[in-house]
């Protein structure tokens, strides 16, 4: 009996010996992003650019001598399994999480890591995400504040647009994007001719693109996910929609172009990330994916990928891992690139963990992103 207890004793001790061990040798940073449902394009790019920068950062020796472990938990796209996920990966002290990319599902999720004080890495756009006063999110996207001045330039300087028609998501990531962008042509004196709510997941666009047509704008600018996009553009292509169609990123993406066809060329737009920009870490970094992966990254894959690298720079900057020092050293953090290739652009981060860097403006040629000009940061930054 006496035996049986100390073979007992000696194995838990061994336990914990070896769960000891392996903390020292690996830094816990789960990735909690949309695999399935109607984020699952976004989603699988965002984490195959993840898993790209792990295994290229552990192969190298890791963070600070330590492997990065990680898990890949699926939020379904809905906001109440993201938050189940993100309390799920709480309960196992990371270092930092990273995603989702849904505004909706960190809306609601950024309370718990804010409340256990563990850095969130996010891919969402949402503009009021980092307006909140929580000092743990950061962002390797542009918000929809730094995003909607460069497409509202644009419209404005270039094509001296006077009147243009909006058609947006009715969910967070639209919300925010139809005020911003309302904001800014306010700003610039360019009137609203038609203001055209759909749905997540709709799939009629008939009569939108009936009162598109009616409207008389100088042009369109298109606000919806990457599916809600490409069957927008199908439609609008087989009403004979003449208005120029201008979007942002998303409708830019190369997965829209992919399901809207020839439907998609002409359309232009802002990009905040792109794999097609004619950066030469970006353009290494696109071949390295596409050959692991076997398709073209878009903007997620990209965003994915910077943000393990993110985590690896500021830590190795403070040389420990020490969560509340990560956040500290976000606020006004500069990256450039001779010091930080793993970002594949300079990039700067505000108080609010907004980032900052130069973006691009595209247009759809036979069925590819063509980058047509590159934008600078909107803010001069000092340098680290």
């Amino acid at each position: 009996m006496r035996q049986s207890r100390y073979l007992i004793g000696a194995a838990v001790v061994a336990s914990l010996w070896t769960g000891l061990a392996q903390a020292q040798t690996t830094v816990y940073i789960p990735d909690v992003v949309e695999l399935s449902g109607p984020g699952a394009v976004s989603g699988t790019n965002w984490r195959d650019g993840v898993v790209l920068a792990i295994d290229e950062i552990n192969a190298a020796g890791g963070i600070l001598g330590r492997k990065i472990e990680s898990e890949h938990l699926d939020t379904q796209s809905n906001p109440g399994i993201s938050r189940a996920q993100v309390q799920k990966v709480l309960d196992k002290e990371p270092y930092v999480v990273l995603g989702p990319i849904y505004s909706g599902s960190v809306k609601v999720n950024m309370a718990l890591t804010q409340a256990a004080e563990v850095p969130q890495i996010v891919g969402a756009e949402a503009a009021d995400i980092t307006t909140q006063g929580n000092p743990w999110v950061f962002r390797t996207a542009f918000g929809q504040q730094f995003s909607m001045p460069k497409i509202a330039s644009y419209l404005h300087d270039k094509l001296k647009v006077k009147t243009v028609a909006l058609v947006w998501v009715n969910n967070d990531f639209g919300k925010g994007g139809h005020d911003n962008f309302l904001k800014e042509m306010k700003a610039r004196g360019i009137d609203i001719a038609a203001d055209i709510s759909t749905e997540q997941g709709q799939v009629d666009f008939g009569s939108d693109i009936i009162k598109l047509k009616g409207a008389k704008a100088d042009a369109v600018f298109v606000y919806t996910n990457e599916e809600e996009s490409a069957r927008f553009l199908i439609e609008a292509k087989r009403q004979g929609l003449s208005t120029p169609l201008f979007g942002e990123t998303t409708l830019l993406s190369q997965k829209v172009v992919d399901l809207a066809g020839p439907a998609a060329n002409g359309v232009r737009g802002h990009v905040g990330l792109s794999a097609d920009a004619p950066v030469p870490a970006i353009q290494e970094f696109a071949k390295k994916f596409s050959a692991r992966y076997k398709y073209w990254p878009d903007h997620n894959g990209i965003k994915g990928y910077t943000a393990v690298y993110l985590v690896k720079y500021v830590t190795e900057k403070l040389g420990k891992f020490d969560r509340k020092a990560f956040g500290a050293t976000m606020k006004g953090l500069t990256l450039m690139l001779d010091k930080a290739p793993g970002m594949l652009m300079e990039a700067s981060w505000d108080q609010n963990g907004d980032i900052d860097r130069a973006s691009f403006l595209a247009e759809i040629v036979d069925g590819k992103q063509k980058i047509v000009e590159m934008l600078p940061k909107l803010k001069a930054a000092k340098t680290e």
